[in-house]
């Protein structure tokens, strides 16, 4: 596997998955797959459809039991059966699932409670407002959204509100699966600015599936590269580019790829000026 050899040794991973192996019947998906991430950093997973980038996150997440293998999420093993570590994990991880997986007969507000009455049963209705007024705010959301029904929102205000009850707990560990897709560019572009700047204000781990390559290189410290029942790579994005490999050539040299590039080299001259 193809790593980072700027990573410091000493550095603790906020998630650790060695020889995961995952199977739906005679169907191998994962076949010892090992991966770090570190604490702080935006890592972007990347593969070809059928490489099990969301089985990957249901498994770290404990959502689905690996056939083999050892994950740790915050120093925990993700497979135990213990209810306190179950805890643990749920307590300190926020998921942003496809186009926010809301539930639809609640409103915005009301979803965004839903993690703080599971685990803060003591607090007063009027905390739990405020809470989840806040939260709506920090997505990037309008005050008035808090009342809406998800019906009622576009599809990038979907997602936004799920980021918004993703973040309800102040998890130091978040999940995004396809948090891009369906948007604009500028829809896009906007929720990757929001993503880097929560990040960096939070101090958040985040572990970000996405095809969406603009994504990758505007916010993406390493990408972890699915395929061949593995991950290939973990590496800055620039340098998956020079991999030899040959679905990360067609993926990152083909014509989105080079589009991509493009587009991060006028955005970072502008930045330099």
């Amino acid at each position: 596997m193809a790593t980072d050899a700027a990573i410091p040794g000493d550095v603790e991973p906020i998630i650790r998955v060695r020889g995961l192996v995952n199977r739906f019947g005679e169907q191998v998906v994962h076949d010892g797959v090992d991966l770090d991430v570190l604490p702080g950093e935006i890592l972007g997973v990347v593969g070809g459809s059928g490489t099990g980038k969301s089985v990957l996150m249901r498994s770290i997440l404990g959502l689905r039991t690996p056939d083999e293998g050892r994950i740790e999420v915050l120093g925990v093993d993700a497979r135990s059966d213990d209810p306190a570590d179950r805890l643990q994990i749920e307590r300190n991880t926020g998921v942003l699932f496809q186009d926010g997986a809301l539930f639809s007969s609640l409103t915005v507000g009301e979803n965004v409670q839903v993690p703080l009455k599971e685990h803060c049963r003591d607090l007063p209705d009027s905390l739990l407002y405020e809470l989840a007024l806040l939260k709506v705010k920090l997505a990037g959301l309008p005050a008035d959204a808090l009342n809406k029904l998800p019906s009622q929102l576009s599809g990038g205000m979907r997602k936004r509100a799920g980021l918004a009850r993703a973040l309800a707990l102040d998890p130091p560990l978040l999940f995004l699966d396809e948090p891009t897709a369906g948007l604009d560019p500028i829809g896009a572009a906007a929720f990757d600015n929001l993503i880097r700047t929560l990040q960096q204000a939070l101090g958040l781990t985040v572990f970000l599936i996405t095809h969406d390559l603009d994504t990758l290189y505007a916010i993406c410290d390493r990408v972890a590269v699915l395929a061949d029942r593995k991950v290939v790579a973990v590496a800055p994005v620039a340098q998956l580019e020079h991999l030899d490999h040959p679905w990360v050539q067609d993926y990152f040299n083909g014509p989105r790829g080079r589009a991509a590039q493009a587009t991060a080299t006028r955005e970072s001259r502008v930045e330099i000026r």
